[in-house]
């Protein structure tokens, strides 16, 4: 409890007390027997102003700024009206249990915030760089790229970076929600916010800081609440409207009545007090945004961040989710699956091709060179020519070796054995004799098919992958995860227009969402309804231009978004309902004075502290 709702509690407990000793008072016939009306209303006024100050001032300073119609108003309007017709306990009585919801909505609301408000902590306060054998702690605003920072065991990792010495366990918890720490060794990126476990790690600095994950991230969560759905805008605009509609309305209840038939001005003026208590929006005001605030501290908790409620509601009605391939539904590690020799062994053709593509920064020839397993002899390579789109061309202990595609084949009339593995396939030959070919592909991720599963289960109803990789290697990967459709060999511009497509066949029935996570993917990120981002191993235009990053690149967790986004839009719904039903009834009950004060109180403190219980059942929501 924070040191304001500390001092309201208090100010609760006093007014209650000094309530129920006039309350009992009353009801022994002790206040009957002071004749005094203003003495009466002074004794009244004491826990009146203990309790309702801050609301009077509020009111006044609104009304100042031309701000007349709020909840403020309503309440000093409507308690001044009931002390106005000596209805004194009643006007104590609805401040008091007025300001008990305001304290109970405080608490919800903080309680709510609490696990955004959690990833505020993985905010680093300092870097510790060594300077003449000292370790100095630095404001990692000021560490440059490529400085060297020294992370001790329980330290938070200030900036991004790659381990050059050391090895730990890294605990991710706070920013992908996972409980497992992950090892850190040379060689491997760690990312800002994760706190470092039992080793002693030295890194580079890749980043700056105003570019680091954790800044990143913190900027995501400070404007996740500025971005509001369509049930927010609704309540926004309903009580511009709502609250001068109702407060004109108890004017009219108050003065036409008695000068229509006659007399009866207190009661009438009771009556539309009545109503105006009733009538304060609170319930609606605080509960719906509150419900989506629970709702993105739910997937805050499984390591999701979503960028605002808005995008929050448009998960709830996804039908369509379209997926990159290459490290969305496949790991981006590509890996030599076959070894196809043709007259030759098969250690001594991978051998060939990792001193081929020694000097070669492709990603293809490091994972020929990883499958070679050493350090290849660059004595025996000579220059190397590289033949665009087809691949080189080097001497090898003198002899000439080619390396490359089926066109690198064609182009030098050598007869070799098309393969048809998916993967990219690389032919080897050598002195103009063909050798064989090796087959390199990416994996598919673990939980992949379980993902694309879990999204059929949840309602989604196509499953879509597009890429920019070979046709047959695209098939392999969607016979692997059970994707509903694919795409491949598309350009950038290709999948822009391919999700046009399918959101032109889509119409209106539903939201399309895209999962992707490079930088070709920003585009199509955008273009989409919901643009969901890999925010471990993504590029930073990628997360830029999502609307939903996935902190530890899991797609399984968009089906447990779904399902979090569906509850969420559930209690929403539920809340605006059960409001504006029970606050109706009630105001026509107490227009025909069917209701009285403290029916009033009910509807406005017990509808607004049932629905802000409602709303917290979206922050226990679990994927």
């Amino acid at each position: 409890m924070t040191k304001k709702q500390r001092k309201m509690l208090i100010r609760i407990i006093i007014a209650f007390i000094l309530f129920m000793v006039l309350f009992v008072c009353g009801h022994t016939g002790r206040t009957e027997r002071i004749e005094n009306t203003w003495i009466l209303f002074i004794i009244y006024f004491i826990p009146y102003v203990v309790i309702g100050y801050d609301i009077i001032l509020k009111a006044a300073r609104n009304i100042r700024h031309g701000q007349v119609f709020d909840e403020n108003f309503l309440m000093m309007i409507a308690t001044f009206g009931a002390f106005g017709v000596r209805e004194y306990s009643e006007a104590v009585a609805v401040m008091l249990f007025y300001q008990v919801g305001e304290l109970f909505q405080s608490y919800a609301v903080g309680k709510s915030r609490q696990s955004i408000a959690d990833m505020m902590d993985i905010c680093p306060e300092y870097a510790n760089i060594e300077r003449d054998g000292k370790l100095v702690q630095t404001d990692p605003d000021e560490v440059e790229v490529g400085s060297i920072i020294v992370i001790k065991p329980g330290e938070r990792i200030p900036l991004d970076g790659v381990v050059i010495e050391g090895e730990s366990l890294v605990d991710t918890a706070a920013l992908t929600g996972e409980s497992v720490p992950r090892k850190a060794a040379v060689g491997d990126q760690v990312i800002s916010g994760c706190v470092n476990g039992s080793g002693v790690l030295k890194v580079q600095v890749l980043k700056e800081f105003e570019d680091s994950t954790v800044t990143k991230i913190l900027e995501l969560v400070e404007n996740a609440s500025s971005k509001k759905a369509r049930a927010e805008n609704f309540i926004t605009r309903f009580a511009k409207y709502y609250t001068p509609v109702v407060t004109i309305g108890a004017v009219l209840l108050a003065l036409v009545p008695p000068l229509i038939f006659g007399g009866g001005w207190g009661e009438w003026i009771q009556r539309a007090c009545i109503f105006l208590v009733i009538s304060c929006p609170c319930a609606l005001v605080i509960s719906v945004p509150l419900g989506f605030f629970g709702g993105i501290g739910a997937a805050s908790k499984i390591g999701v961040l979503v960028k605002g409620s808005n995008y929050l509601e448009a998960v709830a009605q996804m039908r369509t989710i379209v997926f990159d391939k290459t490290g969305t539904l496949t790991k981006g590690e590509f890996k030599v699956q076959e070894i196809l020799p043709q007259g030759i062994g098969g250690e001594e053709l991978l051998e060939l091709a990792a001193l081929g593509e020694l000097y070669s920064t492709h990603p293809i020839a490091g994972s020929v060179k990883e499958a070679y397993g050493r350090e290849p002899d660059g004595k025996r390579v000579g220059q190397a020519e590289e033949i665009p789109g087809q691949g080189i061309c080097v001497p090898v202990d003198g002899v000439e070796a080619l390396i490359g595609n089926g066109k690198l084949m064609e182009a030098r009339n050598i007869a070799y054995i098309p393969c048809k593995s998916p993967g990219t396939i690389v032919y080897v030959a050598r002195e103009g004799k063909y050798l064989g070919a090796l087959v390199i592909s990416d994996s598919v991720k673990e939980g992949a098919a379980q993902a694309i599963q879990c999204m059929k289960q949840v309602g989604v109803k196509k499953c879509v992958m597009l890429t920019g990789d070979r046709t047959a290697a695209a098939e392999a990967v969607a016979a692997q995860t059970g994707v509903d459709e694919f795409h491949g060999e598309l350009l950038p511009g290709d999948k822009v227009a391919k999700v046009e497509e399918l959101l032109a066949a889509q119409g209106d029935k539903g939201k399309l969402a895209f999962a992707g996570d490079g930088i070709n993917d920003a585009p199509v990120l955008t273009r989409a309804d919901i643009g969901i981002a890999m925010g471990s191993m993504g590029s930073d235009a990628a997360i830029e231009a999502a609307d939903v990053v996935l902190m530890d690149d899991d797609v399984g967790k968009i089906a447990s978004l779904v399902k979090i986004s569906r509850k969420t839009l559930r209690i929403v719904k539920q809340n605006i309902v059960f409001a504006l039903g029970v606050k109706g009834l009630v105001l026509a009950l107490g227009a025909f004075g069917m209701a009285n004060m403290w029916e009033a109180v009910f509807a406005d403190v017990g509808v607004s502290v049932i629905a802000i219980l409602n709303a917290m059942r979206a922050l226990k929501t679990k994927g």
